[in-house]
């Protein structure tokens, strides 16, 4: 983020530079600074990975429930977590959810 001078008519302005967090795509954004900007509300959560099911992650949620509606990544996390899963480790996805989107980001051995 920086911020130029005051132009000709008297509005400091804002460069903001972000990167998408789930396609990684680079986006940038020119605005006055004197308005308001909205930031998305990002969340993080690990799940128990129960089974891979035509490329989507059946999950088990804190209280027991299943969820079934995240697909496994595309790249090498995806391929990571399908040989886990293949050769018998408990795993634990990192699911990020911001906007209405959600992919699985993260994944790591279960506790014993």
């Amino acid at each position: 983020m920086s911020t130029s001078k005051t132009g000709k008519h008297g509005h400091a302005k804002v460069h903001l530079v972000a990167t998408d967090i789930f396609t990684g795509r680079k986006y940038e954004d020119l605005s006055p600074s004197t308005h308001n900007m909205d930031v998305p509300v990002v969340t993080r959560q690990e799940y128990q990975l129960i089974n891979i099911d035509d490329g989507f992650l059946n999950l088990m949620l804190p209280d027991g429930s299943g969820k079934d509606d995240v697909k496994v990544p595309e790249g090498d996390i995806g391929n990571e977590i399908q040989t886990g899963f293949d050769d018998g480790k408990d795993l634990l996805i990192t699911i990020v959810t911001s906007m209405g989107e959600e992919q699985a980001m993260a994944y790591k051995d279960a506790p014993k």
